[in-house]
């Protein structure tokens, strides 16, 4: 079993930055691939990036290439993703979640945590 808890979500301006974290407990966690997603309201959740086991590599959605960056921490057990040059069209409630591989379907996660708002005011 894995657990994930987000963080860091809240209000910014557009041209903004935050950073999400997303805590994980767990006895394997550190081995699992970890992936952000999003859901905007009447919109299904859209893969936002990823990142490997020990972070040998990562993976974007375009819409956010260049902007965002995913990272994580294994000695802390945290994921963080570094939201930079914010939009209005970014706001939504953010996702971590854990798969065994790195994956882009939101249905081949296994984990998933309660999600954090982000809201991108213009």
């Amino acid at each position: 079993q894995v657990q994930l808890v987000e963080s860091g979500g809240g209000l910014v301006q557009a041209g903004g930055s935050l950073r999400l974290s997303c805590a994980a407990s767990g006895r394997t966690w550190g081995r699992y691939s970890m992936g952000w997603f999003r859901q905007a309201p009447g919109k299904e959740r859209e893969f936002v990036g990823g990142i490997s086991w020990i972070g040998i590599s990562t993976r974007y959605a375009d819409s956010v290439k260049g902007r965002f960056t995913i990272s994580r921490d294994d000695a802390k057990n945290t994921v963080y993703l570094q939201m930079n040059s914010l939009k209005p069209e970014d706001t939504a409630v953010y996702y971590c979640a854990a798969a065994p591989t790195p994956k882009v379907a939101p249905d081949e996660y296994d984990y998933w945590g309660q999600g954090t708002q982000v809201t991108v005011s213009s």
